[in-house]
């Protein structure tokens, strides 16, 4: 599996077909997007290239490969124009590659409002939802948003913490940013990148 991590695009076609352009460039196959995806917020200004239905229709192409959750600016008629499954709190992506040395990896996917990536435990499917615990019983790594600024650490509790950053609207003097995960292959471990949006060059990594 290779992926690309999108977060808070906020309404910006411009930034949208900018991200999704590395879908092809780098043979990806899957696309997690991490909420506040077509409204710009309350508090935002308008984004660069500010075109909702622009955004819809770069993503139309991909939805059979995306997966997705609901983020905090994300209203029910911004979803009735996303013709794909969107989870309301949170996904779980469990990456089984045979062959690989660590076989494994378990992604849990939420926008970051709701539940607090600084203390997210390993074993939080045991509250979250008992019965997958059972298969899933520890997160390798939490992906979200929500901050706009890009992120690549593990918290107190063992889980690496992913934030791709915003797309569109980052912060902290970040520029706009993207991220990309790459599944265990052979010998090498799974892997995690943050990615500048103007040229995809990588600002961070790390292997889990």
């Amino acid at each position: 599996m290779k992926a690309l991590i999108l977060s808070d695009i906020h309404g910006s076609a411009i930034a949208a077909r900018q991200a999704l352009s590395f879908f092809e460039k780098w043979n990806c196959d899957r696309i997690f997007l991490l909420g506040d995806t077509l409204y710009h917020g309350p508090r935002n200004p308008l984004p660069a290239g500010h075109g909702p239905m622009g955004v819809v229709e770069a993503l139309e192409p991909y939805k059979g490969c995306i997966t997705a959750v609901r983020g905090n600016c994300d209203a029910d008629v911004d979803l009735m124009m996303l013709d794909m499954e969107i989870e309301n709190e949170f996904a779980v992506v469990k990456d089984d590659r045979a062959g690989a040395t660590r076989a494994e990896t378990t992604l849990f996917l939420s926008h970051g409002h709701i539940f607090m990536p600084e203390c997210f435990p390993a074993d939080a499917l045991g509250t979250l939802d008992p019965a997958r615990a059972v298969e899933i019983p520890r997160i390798d790594a939490y992906l979200f948003g929500h901050t706009h600024i890009w992120k690549l650490e593990k918290n107190f509790k063992g889980v690496l913490l992913v934030n791709p950053g915003s797309t569109s609207l980052p912060k902290g003097d970040n520029p706009p940013t993207f991220g990309l995960y790459e599944s265990a292959s052979g010998t090498s471990p799974a892997r995690f990148s943050i990615h500048r949006l103007d040229d995809g060059s990588e600002l961070a990594s790390t292997e889990i």
